[in-house]
């Protein structure tokens, strides 16, 4: 497509100007012009123009399959928040490190922020071969432009084969934008990777259809592959410090860090307990626990077993939970070594973000739950009884 003001027919009358919704539309010298690097091309400007001064054209799309058989090897995207690399990163560099020995190639990581030379070692200790390695002030922290324009053109020079990032928030805000600027396939919330043993592709597996069906992706004409994975789905490789590894340092043109937005402050959530997402022991309610003060029985459960609170959906649309404490296929991935179902259904949502923990607990009154078919241990009974008893002997066996 294609859009452009006829000159002739435009009056500057500015009502092209209040309806587009990116701010892609100035009026000078009495005439719209628009911007094609803000323009998206949504035609809001031709509706809204009484004088038909825009020209909106569809052209026919041309899909030429690119040349791929240059690009190689696996990238990780290291995620790192205020200077620190983030658990998902080692996840990924340890299924990266397992779908390289079926590629034969080899593993790197992606790191961009600033003065993040102590934590390489760790990197290659834990799966990265190579490191691309992108420090300036300007880049300190996260933001969507210039991390995108950084990894375009890193992936522009090394051409990667595949390319991993966490299904995090900086994750999915960042990956989205490199995959439309490079015009690559890309499949969100993976739960699963593999690589397919006679066409040698990515095989990108991912709940579908409310998490009934598990569903397997692959882009088998585009690079690089592209996938998001979900947090605690991946297990990190054991740290080997005999590894060795090769640190490229790449440097761009401060023009490249250029933001139309302004990081004002990072402001971390506080805790009350334990982050939910590294958590070796999860206590989660759902609808059974009744309303919102309820939680407090979870909370002082979870304070004796040093465990972090977590939630179902149904407590977090019943505004008894904050949202950052959901688990779920619409929440967060975890998998403590013990999970407390307290007044939980089971709903297959709700199985999806949790069915990797070690030990499964169920508390709940109805025995025909269909979270019972994924315990480990179930108790069927009143949790507002059992809770308090279990705190009560917990605390007291701790003790000793």
């Amino acid at each position: 497509m294609s859009i452009q003001i006829i000159i002739e027919k435009c009056t500057g009358c500015t009502l092209c100007v209040k309806a587009c919704p990116f701010d892609a539309i100035r009026i000078m010298d009495k005439k719209a012009f628009i911007d094609l690097n803000k323009c998206t091309l949504c035609g809001a400007c031709k509706d809204a123009c009484k004088f038909k001064a825009v020209l909106l054209e569809k052209t026919p799309a041309v899909c030429a399959v690119p040349d791929i058989k240059d690009y190689k090897g696996i990238w990780v995207f290291i995620e790192q928040k205020n200077g620190k690399v983030q658990s998902v990163a080692y996840e990924l560099l340890g299924k990266a490190q397992e779908l390289a020995k079926k590629l034969n190639c080899q593993v790197s990581g992606v790191l961009i922020g600033n003065n993040l030379g102590n934590q390489l070692d760790e990197l290659i200790w834990q799966g990265a071969d190579n490191i691309y390695l992108v420090e300036a002030p300007e880049i300190a922290n996260f933001q969507d432009e210039p991390y995108t324009n950084i990894l375009v053109e890193l992936i522009k020079k090394y051409k990667p084969e595949i390319l991993l990032c966490g299904a995090t928030s900086i994750g999915r805000s960042l990956i989205a934008r490199v995959a439309i600027k490079i015009k690559a396939g890309l499949t969100a919330d993976c739960t699963g990777l593999d690589i397919d043993p006679e066409k040698k592709i990515l095989l990108q597996t991912r709940p579908a259809f409310g998490g009934n069906i598990m569903a397997t992706i692959i882009s088998p004409n585009y690079r690089p592959q592209m996938a998001t994975v979900r947090h605690k789905v991946m297990q990190p490789m054991a740290a080997d410090k005999r590894r060795k590894g090769k640190i490229i340092k790449e440097t761009f043109d401060s023009s490249l860090y250029a933001s139309r937005t302004k990081l004002l402050d990072i402001v971390e959530e506080i805790e009350s307990l334990v982050n939910l997402a590294e958590a070796d022991i999860i206590v989660s309610g759902g609808r059974g626990m009744g309303n919102a003060e309820n939680f407090k029985l979870l909370e002082d459960f979870a304070h004796v077993l040093g465990a972090a609170v977590g939630s179902s959906r149904a407590a977090v649309d019943s505004g008894w939970m904050p949202y950052s404490h959901q688990v779920g296929q619409t929440g967060r991935t975890v998998a403590p070594k013990i999970y407390f179902a307290c007044g939980i259904s089971g709903q297959i949502q709700h199985i999806v973000g949790m069915s990797s923990s070690k030990i499964i607990i169920a508390i709940n009154k109805d025995p025909e739950a269909p979270i019972f078919k994924y315990a480990t241990y179930g108790i069927v009974g009143d949790l507002f009884q059992i809770i308090p008893a279990l705190t009560k002997k917990f605390k007291e066996t701790l003790k000793k």
